[in-house]
């Protein structure tokens, strides 16, 4: 591999990247994700019991994306993060798929 190619290849995957959380149903995911995780916030900032399962939600909801940096310390700020890493991977998936069934058996 050259110098050249490598280069050309960071913004060509970049380009797929946005074309995938461009679609649709990516960015309507993406919404319900964040929807999600400020309810969560609320309900948890408003419980004082400890006992709220509220964040659960979307942690389910991104999974299984999630689930891998949801292992990493704990913390608030850990959640958060592996909600948002998640929700951007399932977003990506979700629009390459919707890309690919859009497009059919011809060439891209």
């Amino acid at each position: 591999m050259t110098g050249t190619d490598s280069g050309r290849t960071l913004p060509r995957r970049l380009s797929r990247l946005r074309h995938a959380l461009g679609e649709v149903a990516a960015l309507v995911y993406l919404a319900a994700c964040a929807a999600l995780l400020v309810w969560a916030l609320v309900v948890n900032a408003r419980d004082s019991s400890d006992e709220s399962m509220a964040g659960i939600v979307p942690l389910l909801a991104t999974a299984p994306g999630s689930f891998v940096l949801f292992v990493l310390p704990d913390g608030a700020a850990m959640g958060i993060l592996a909600v948002v890493v998640g929700a951007l991977v399932n977003a990506a998936v979700i629009g390459w798929c919707a890309r690919a069934l859009r497009r059919g058996n011809g060439a891209d």
